[in-house]
């Protein structure tokens, strides 16, 4: 591993006793049975984390810091028996930046999404557009996935290439699909269909939607994340770029989505 990542590394480890001390805390403060059974992340700020921590690099320092961080994010999320994770690495949009960009970011999450199958209990599913990248990345990608289609511990879904409106419009296209091999018309489908028909042609069929999205950076939008999956999510906002994010934090997060009530649109 080279300088700059073991640089990084130390970068993104907190230290001091007063810290462990409250971490512990707010550990032995959760109500176990008001955790999320399902959170998701929209991992945001690894650029600007980049260009304030590390001058003179790439974006790919940040990016490497990044996937450190969603890597811990991951077990903790397995400590505290949280079972689904759904961690957002890249949108379509963001394909559309320099190839001496989009070349690195790719790179790694390769790498992290290899590490997550390396765990050997967690179960790594890809959710988005992998026909929208780079063959050889794609491959790599269902590669290491595939390798963990019998493992049952944590269910970790990467949204890689991943939106919203794409999600929506393969669902319905799925949908169509369907019922057009069983013979069902258009004027027969638009009075039968319902939601739950919908639900089961999404990325995340089978899945409970998330119960927490969180976001980093001091952006408060859902751009284009888990659109139908989050009508009834609880959001949390954080204003540290996320390789800042700390277990601390996420800590508060689990505390205070136990003490909201959710009423689910009632």
């Amino acid at each position: 591993m080279g300088e700059r990542i073991q640089a990084v590394q130390q970068r993104l480890r907190p230290t001091g006793l007063l810290y462990t001390t409250y971490e512990r805390r707010l550990l032995a403060s959760l109500d176990k049975d008001r955790l999320p059974h399902h959170v998701a992340v929209m991992a945001d700020g690894n650029r600007r984390w980049a260009r304030l921590n590390a001058p003179g690099e790439t974006s790919a320092a940040g990016y490497e810091a990044g996937a450190m961080r969603l890597a811990e994010f991951a077990s903790w999320c397995d400590d505290v028996g949280i079972g689904i994770v759904t961690l957002w690495v890249l949108s379509p949009n963001n394909l559309d930046r320099a190839d001496d960009e989009v070349g690195p970011l790719l790179d790694v999450i390769v790498s992290l999404v290899e590490s997550l199958a390396a765990h050997g209990q967690w179960k790594v599913q890809l959710v988005g557009a992998l026909d929208l990248l780079p063959d050889q990345t794609a491959q790599a990608l269902r590669g290491a996935a595939q390798s963990t289609e019998a493992n049952t511990g944590m269910h970790i879904n990467v949204a890689v290439s991943y939106a919203g409106r794409h999600e929506l419009r393969d669902a319905f296209r799925s949908l169509l699909a369907k019922e057009a091999s069983k013979g069902t018309t258009l004027e027969e489908l638009s009075e039968t269909v319902e939601i739950d028909m919908i639900s089961d042609h999404l990325y995340t069929a089978g899945q409970p939607d998330p119960d927490l999205i969180i976001r980093t950076s001091g952006e408060q939008r859902l751009s284009d994340f888990l659109i139908w999956q989050s009508a009834h999510s609880e959001f949390y906002f954080h204003e540290a770029l996320w390789p800042d994010f700390r277990r601390v934090d996420f800590l508060r997060a689990l505390r205070v989505f136990a003490q909201r009530e959710r009423r689910f649109g009632r």
